[in-house]
């Protein structure tokens, strides 16, 4: 063989396997990133669980902020009259 031609021949083999060498570089790179993303994708999926979870009783808020407002107002009461009893409070 020419060694021109042999020296093309080389010189495209040698291009070869660096194609192929940053080929699997970049899909084992490509590979990671998804593993990463799928992982990262399922905690976030996990937390929306959690979160939908601890919303899942928001129709009640109104009813405890009722209940509240009514223990608030008892406590009222109860202070009022025990300041009346104790002389701290004018009626």
């Amino acid at each position: 063989m020419d060694p021109q031609v042999e020296q093309l021949w080389t010189m495209a083999n040698i291009l070869g396997i660096v194609v192929v060498v940053a080929v699997a570089l970049l899909l084992t790179i490509l590979v990671l990133l998804v593993a990463r993303i799928r992982k990262r994708v399922a905690a976030i999926k996990a937390t929306l669980v959690a979160a939908q979870a601890n919303t899942a009783d928001t129709a009640l808020i109104t009813t405890t902020a009722g209940g509240v407002e009514l223990v608030l107002a008892e406590g009222l009461e109860h202070h009022l009259f025990l300041g009346r009893v104790l002389g701290k409070v004018r009626s």
